[in-house]
């Protein structure tokens, strides 16, 4: 996995399962916070957006241009066993000495658009997915139909400059939610697309910083409007406010963010530090591990791999210099 791609699943899940990764911790009873797009008939009772739009400047040919759109899909996991009257839905199940719980998960999506500004069609089928547990038990997965829209636009701004326009779209048939009702927004979160991100690349062709233009494109930077997303460069960092890829996230970052080399993976919650939070895993009581194993599978992941670490690993994480640099002398009325 390129460092692109690696910076881009970061934002994609930041927030997705919040330590200590258990269903029944408080802050993940409020999930999906970020770059949600909804449909019209529910975001505009609960206030959530109903499109997301990136606005880059581009240097370089108009057809040179590959635009992904990436988000996660709201899939329903029920757990189901047998009844005295067929199949019924529970809370949760116990199987083979594993615990089973219904909540939500995720699948990934994505719609790319080649060559140049078009508009490309969002279209997923609903669907269901068992998965067999014994003793006639099941995990059931359902997920609802998605439609939507990707339109790129491009306008010139300078010589040889345009600025890209990237709007997303969510059309997605979807019942109004109930007045007053606490769960109106995780109900309306299985229409959505969740953690919408947008990466913009060019082989041939460069994108202009927003956060530090060139001198001569500084207007033409500062009239760019994005709606909901934050764009950045990434990629190889070449030192003049330019380079081929931007990533465009609900995110915060800054140009050419990186994941740490020392991280050894994934923790969904980059407010907080990754040595506390693989101590904190590690401290987690047996019964807390086995609530966390089994509300999802990528919380499974993480106490797996915290427990895998060896001391060096965790070492390394306790504090890294990446650079020394000069420390000039202050001195009175400069």
């Amino acid at each position: 996995m390129n460092d692109v791609e690696k910076i881009v699943r970061t934002c994609l899940y930041e927030g997705y399962l919040l330590w200590p990764y258990r269903r029944s911790a408080l802050k993940n009873t409020k999930r999906w916070t970020f770059g949600g797009v909804f449909p019209p008939a529910c975001a505009g009772p609960l206030g959530e957006p109903a499109g997301m739009t990136t606005q880059v400047l581009h240097e370089g040919p108009g057809d040179d241009l590959t635009v992904r759109v990436r988000f996660l899909h709201v899939v329903d996991r029920t757990v189901v066993r047998d009844g005295p009257d067929g199949p019924e839905t529970v809370d949760a199940l116990t199987v083979d000495g594993q615990r089973y719980v219904s909540w939500q998960e995720v699948t990934e999506r994505e719609t790319v658009l080649t060559g140049g500004p078009g508009t490309a069609r969002i279209d997923i089928p609903e669907g269901t997915d068992t998965e067999p547990l014994s003793g006639g038990a099941a995990l059931v997965r359902r997920w609802r139909r998605l439609t939507g829209t990707v339109a790129v636009t491009a306008e010139p701004v300078a010589d040889g400059v345009r600025r890209l326009t990237v709007r997303i779209e969510n059309t997605t048939p979807c019942p109004a939610p109930q007045p007053g009702a606490r769960d109106a927004r995780e109900q309306a979160a299985a229409y959505a697309f969740v953690s919408s991100h947008t990466v913009l690349h060019s082989d041939s062709g460069r994108f202009v910083s927003l956060l530090d233009p060139p001198g001569p494109l500084r207007d033409a930077a500062a009239a760019c409007r994005n709606q909901g997303t934050w764009p950045v460069l990434v990629g190889d960092e070449t030192g003049d406010g330019r380079a081929h890829t931007v990533l465009s996230s609900p995110v915060t970052l800054y140009d050419f963010p990186r994941v740490a080399p020392e991280s050894p993976g994934d923790l969904f919650d980059g407010t907080e530090i990754d040595q506390l939070l693989v101590l904190s895993v590690l401290s987690l009581t047996e019964e807390e591990q086995a609530e966390a194993r089994a509300s999802d599978p990528r919380a499974r992941e993480i106490l797996d791999r915290c427990a895998g670490l060896g001391s060096d690993q965790l070492m390394a994480l306790h504090g890294t210099i990446r650079e020394f640099r000069e420390l000039r002398e202050i001195r009175e009325g400069v």
